[in-house]
């Protein structure tokens, strides 16, 4: 760990308006070659434009360390930032904005102060906890980079038979392990999933190792259950019709279910899935939704009064990167199928959209470098 403490309040260190404002930061044409082992990056921006730019290679500061990002996925809320420039109304695209939360790298230089990494022999594979630092909303750098700089306590390692590609995955999956956790799921539950996308399925990947039995995942594409089901054989899969209401899908799920539901995991926000989670739960049941979704819904109140069933959300997490790291290296949960595209950071602006784009088939793009 460094001996020198982040100090939380100070934002000047982060502070995006030092990249944004460097003479080195600049867009890179849609065509444009980037130069040689230059420090490049995926910036979106409130005109929704997704591109490549330059900038500045940091250098650490004191408690900092040097990253070089070897892996970063690309998250739905990247998309999401791209093509709609906000996310509820406190975090709104407002400038140049990086992209990226979910990498894995290795330290190549070290600040002042920082102690751990530097008694190991460089490169060192590690992955990074998603930053949070205090900035201007929604003008951050992310880590979607080649060299990236951050606070030496925020590092874990990654011990030799995790790849970066599964260090990346450990985002994703500290969302799911935090939402099982908050959930209160026990073993032998019976556990309804709604959502097959990639938190949906690191969802059903950890609520196996979990030990919830039966397991039911539902999507509005076959593929996505299919791959589903690739990924947990033993899983029950519902189609969602776009017709039904949702007292008609509940009836379909607690079919398929074939015991009550007490628990559901809703990884999609959507107002509609919401509604077949809460009518598909046993009384006394829980609705426990990751997903995020439009600033204003509508659940059926009295539904959930009268069955008294709980419904818990989730917007952060802590204290879950140990927990998924021993989980991969313990060979309790297999991240790798999950990543179905990978490109050069140099073509990252060609996957953000095969990511963006449902018809590419893509469940977790990776860009790597």
């Amino acid at each position: 760990m460094s001996n020198i403490s982040l100090e939380s309040g100070n934002a000047a260190i982060y502070d995006p308006r030092k990249v944004l404002q460097h003479p080195q930061f600049r867009v890179l044409a849609l065509d444009e070659k980037p130069s040689k082992d230059a420090n490049i990056a995926a910036f979106y921006n409130p005109s929704h434009e997704i591109h490549l730019v330059e900038k500045p290679r940091p250098v650490p500061g004191p408690g900092q360390v040097l990253v070089h990002v070897r892996a970063t996925g690309i998250c739905g809320s990247d998309v999401h930032f791209w093509q709609h420039g906000r996310i509820g109304d406190s975090m709104v695209v407002s400038d140049e904005c990086g992209s990226g939360h979910e990498s894995a790298g290795e330290v190549v230089e070290v600040g002042e102060g920082v102690t751990e990494w530097k008694a190991i022999v460089w490169p060192l594979k590690l992955v990074f906890l998603a930053h949070n630092l205090p900035a201007i909303p929604a003008a951050q750098e992310g880590t979607l980079t080649r060299w990236h700089l951050h606070p030496a306590q925020w590092l874990h390692h990654l011990p030799d038979n995790v790849s970066y590609e599964e260090g990346a995955l450990c985002e994703p999956l500290s969302v799911a392990l935090a939402g099982i956790e908050r959930s209160g799921l026990r073993l032998g539950d019976p556990l309804l999933i709604c959502g097959a996308g990639p938190i949906g399925l690191v969802s059903l990947l950890s609520a196996r190792a979990a030990g919830a039995e039966p397991i039911i995942i539902t999507d509005l594409f076959q593929s996505r259950l299919d791959f589903a089901k690739s990924l947990v054989p033993s899983v029950r899969t519902v189609l969602i019709e776009r017709n039904f209401s949702a007292n008609e899908q509940a009836e379909r799920i607690k079919a398929v279910a074939g015991v009550p539901l007490s628990v559901a995991l809703e990884c999609t926000g959507v107002e509609s899935s919401i509604h077949n989670a809460i009518y598909s739960m046993k009384f006394g049941g829980k609705v426990f939704i990751i997903g995020v979704g439009k600033n204003e819904q509508v659940f059926p109140f009295m539904h959930l009064s009268a069955n008294e069933i709980d419904v818990s959300l989730q917007y952060r997490y802590a204290n879950q990167y140990p927990k998924a790291i021993r989980l991969v290296n313990g060979g309790l949960i297999n991240l790798k199928p999950l990543v179905t595209h990978k490109f050069a950071l140099e073509d990252a602006v060609k996957a953000f959209h095969v990511a963006a784009d449902p018809s590419q088939g893509a469940i977790k793009v990776q860009i790597v470098d």
